[in-house]
């Protein structure tokens, strides 16, 4: 039995399986014609998890390297040279693409980017009025640990305005985006073994950091609510855990959003068993406009809001606001050693777009632009979706078990459409299983369409495909 030998690496474990796969076909340990073992077998002898072989046998017969017979297996193809990867794509224009704005490449719903906007004319015009007012010069310098003055001023009027919450600019800290940010605060308020609260499905990125500082994650039960405060309370008394990290607002990837009691609950609970709270409050811009926890319990919550999933991911900026009274050199030396400064070119477009107003144009765009998203994924996909918590979502959550949420990504990758994988998210036994599809970063609507057929297809069609050919 063909038995791979993974390389090591920050690269997920499905691509380094396609690499010893693409490895041992071209040294002949893999020859023509010869049969993989079983996806399941496989995982076992391994220790991974089912999901990322399937992921990855999907992706090798995507390149060319495999056939896939329904009932037989996966077979390595002979006299056929492996077409080479696709890299992920952005928003910019490729050659090649076919009159739908396609690119002919596979079609990318990972990456739970904002809408596509036209973005360069109001760059273009931010650094022409920062070049007249000779307001770029700190783009070329270090900064302080805690970002430019005048740009956290512009944080705190942005935030006022797209929040409605009042901060002083003093208070707050720049951070190169809401990813640097979680890990601060994880690293800056709990040591290595220490346990931080989440739900029981959280952000990619936040098991990341987790993982990377030594910590752990305690995953906690929800509803259609989002996190049970009953869960929180028990966990906080078995653990000892000192931060709940959560998403009250459009969770991701569930799209669930806390009423207003819900978070006045898990406000009191942390109050009764003295918790931190940081709340990654991303997608509020999409939501109803729910009290924020920090409103509720500023005394304990560290509160974070991000560019990246409202206006521009590449400006890598975000704002972290401790509460009063909470030390914050620990926090300072954190961002000292990670990288000593925030970077200034982005923040101080940003803050030229907050000073002439653009900033709120921009928003407007993004906003109107995910609704014609949404509404097509609600129309292609109907009763698949869960309802969002909020009028609408720049990522739809497909609910369905976890055998079948790894099928449909197989097909989906097989059918050219990239998702994330279904157990990127998981924490706990009690995780919610299902799919994610990033509706904002499809470059154009065309590609959405496309995508949004082939979901349905793949999803619709669950069990049935698998079973063609039997008798």
């Amino acid at each position: 039995m063909w038995l791979p030998e993974l390389s090591s690496g920050s690269a997920p474990l499905y691509e380094r399986l396609v690499l010893a796969m693409t490895r041992d076909i071209r040294d002949g340990v893999l020859a023509a014609g010869a049969r993989l073992p079983p996806q399941r077998e496989l995982a076992f002898r391994l220790g991974v998890s089912v999901g990322s072989v399937t992921r990855a046998y999907a992706e090798a017969e995507r390149r060319g390297l495999l056939m896939a017979h329904v009932g037989r297996g996966s077979f390595v193809r002979g006299g056929l040279t492996a077409v080479p990867d696709i890299p992920t794509m952005g928003h910019g224009v490729l050659p090649g693409r076919d009159t739908d704005g396609h690119s002919g490449g596979p079609i990318d719903l990972r990456c739970n980017t904002p809408p596509p906007v036209p973005l360069m004319a109001d760059l273009g015009a931010a650094l022409t009025a920062l070049m007249a007012q000779g307001a770029l010069d700190p783009a070329v310098h270090y900064i302080q640990g805690a970002g430019l003055p005048h740009v956290r001023a512009a944080g705190a009027q942005w935030l006022e305005r797209t929040y409605g919450l009042t901060f002083d600019a003093e208070n707050l800290i720049q951070c190169n985006g809401g990813q640097h940010g979680i890990a601060l605060a994880f690293s800056s308020f709990c040591g290595p073994g220490e346990t931080v609260l989440c739900e029981s499905t959280t952000f990619y990125g936040a098991r990341m950091a987790a993982d990377h500082l030594g910590l752990k994650l305690r995953g906690l039960a929800m509803d259609e609510e989002g996190l049970l405060p009953e869960a929180v309370d028990r966990a906080a008394a078995e653990t000892g855990s000192r931060l709940l990290f959560t998403l009250p607002t459009l969770h991701n990837p569930t799209t669930r959003t806390m009423s207003e009691t819900r978070r006045r609950e898990i406000a009191a609970v942390a109050r009764a068993r003295d918790l931190l709270i940081l709340e990654d409050d991303a997608y509020y811009a999409y939501s109803t406009r729910l009290p924020q926890l920090a409103s509720l319990a500023p005394e304990r919550t560290l509160y974070l809001a991000s560019l990246s999933k409202g206006v521009c991911p590449g400006f890598r900026l975000a704002f972290l606001s401790l509460p009063p009274g909470l030390p914050r050199e620990r926090l300072m030396r954190g961002i000292r050693a990670l990288g000593y400064c925030p970077p200034a070119l982005g923040a101080l477009v940003f803050s030229q777009w907050v000073e002439d107003g653009r900033i709120d144009a921009i928003g407007d765009a993004v906003q109107a632009e995910a609704a014609v998203r949404w509404e097509m994924a609600r129309e292609r996909l109907g009763g698949l979706i869960a309802a969002p918590g909020a009028e609408r979502s720049p990522h739809a959550w497909l609910p369905m078990g976890a055998l079948e949420a790894e099928r449909v990504t197989a097909r989906l990758l097989r059918a050219g459409v990239e998702i994330t994988p279904p157990d990127a998210s998981a924490v706990s036994v009690e995780a919610d299983t299902g799919l994610r599809l990033c509706l904002g970063a499809p470059r154009n609507r065309g590609e959405l369409e496309r995508a949004l057929s082939v979901t349905g297809d793949a999803v619709r069609g669950a069990g049935g495909r698998d079973r063609d050919g039997i008798i």
